[in-house]
C-alpha cells in the first residue's frame, strides 16, 4: 500500500485560458516547489497543472520502485489533461523537471519551455558506474550542504531528507538519455539557473544551451538565489521572465 501524501505537497490545477503552464518539481521534490509560480501564472490568466512525479511526495521507499520513464509518464500524463483544457502547452520545470521537460519536448509538440536549475550531468563521482549495486549496501546517500538564500522557504520545504541511492541510477540514466534529446529539441526555450547554486553548478547550463537545438533561446541568470529558484528571492523576476516569454509566444485567444 503507497504512503499518504505528504502535507502541502499535493498537485495542484489552476484552470484559467486556453494556454496551459505545466509545472515539473525536482529530484526528490514535490509540487509545492513550484506552487507559488503556478499561483502566479494562473494571475495572469493562464491554466495551470503542477504534477507529482512517480515516487515522490510521499516516502522515499516509493522512489525505489520508481524508474526514469515512470517520471516521464508522469510528466506526459499531465501534459495530455493539460492538453485536453488547452490550445497550446508551456512545459516549465525545476532541476530534474527541467531534464523531463527537454525529453518531452524532444518528442511532443510544446508551444515552448522554461528550465530552471537544470543539470546537463551528474557531477564526477566514482562511485556512478557502481551506484546499482552501491544501494545494496548504502540505500541512501547524503544531501551536500542547504544553498537557500530564502530561510523561510527552507523552514517549509517539503522534499525526502536522503537521496535513495537506487533511484540515483535512475537519474544518471534519465540524464543521458536527456543528452541526447537536446539538440532534438526545436521549441522555443528559457533557460535560468542562479550563479550561486551549489547543487547544480552554472555551467550546467551553459553546455544544455550551447546544445540545443533551438533557435529561440536564451539564458537567464539570477545571483540571489539557491538551488530552488521558485521559492527564492529572486522568483518574482524569473516569474516575470517567463510570463513574458509566454505571452510573446501565445497564440492570439479567440
Amino acid at each position: 500500500m503507497d504512503a499518504m501524501l505528504i502535507p502541502t505537497a499535493e498537485p495542484f490545477f489552476f484552470p484559467g485560458n486556453r494556454t496551459g503552464c505545466l509545472l515539473v518539481h525536482g529530484f526528490t521534490g514535490a509540487p509545492k516547489e513550484m506552487r507559488w509560480m503556478g499561483e502566479y501564472l494562473a494571475q495572469k490568466g493562464y491554466t495551470a497543472l503542477g504534477v507529482r512525479l512517480a515516487g515522490h511526495a510521499t516516502r522515499p521507499q516509493d522512489m525505489l520502485r520508481a524508474r526514469w520513464t515512470d517520471w516521464v509518464a508522469s510528466v506526459e500524463d499531465g501534459y495530455h489533461l493539460l492538453r485536453g483544457a488547452t490550445d497550446q502547452v508551456f512545459v516549465i520545470g525545476l532541476s530534474m523537471g527541467g531534464v523531463l521537460a527537454l525529453i518531452h519536448a524532444s518528442r511532443h509538440p510544446v508551444a515552448g519551455l522554461v528550465i530552471m536549475s537544470t543539470p546537463y550531468a551528474l557531477a564526477d563521482d566514482w562511485r556512478l558506474p557502481y551506484i546499482q549495486y552501491l544501494h545494496r549496501i548504502q540505500p541512501a546517500l547524503q544531501k551536500g550542504p542547504p544553498d537557500w538564500h530564502n530561510p523561510a522557504a527552507a523552514l517549509d520545504h517539503v522534499d525526502y531528507p536522503n537521496y535513495p541511492t537506487r533511484a540515483i541510477a535512475e537519474l544518471r540514466d534519465l540524464l543521458a538519455e536527456s543528452r541526447k534529446a537536446i539538440p532534438q529539441v526545436h521549441a522555443p526555450a528559457l533557460l535560468v539557473h542562479s550563479r550561486g547554486d551549489a547543487g547544480v553548478l552554472p555551467e550546467n547550463m551553459e553546455k544544455i544551451y550551447a546544445n540545443l537545438g533551438s533557435t529561440d533561446k536564451h539564458m537567464l541568470w539570477v545571483e540571489d538565489s539557491g538551488h530552488v529558484i521558485p521559492r527564492e528571492p529572486e522568483r518574482e523576476r524569473v516569474f516575470q521572465a517567463a510570463h513574458e516569454f509566454i505571452q510573446r509566444l501565445t497564440k492570439p485567444q479567440p
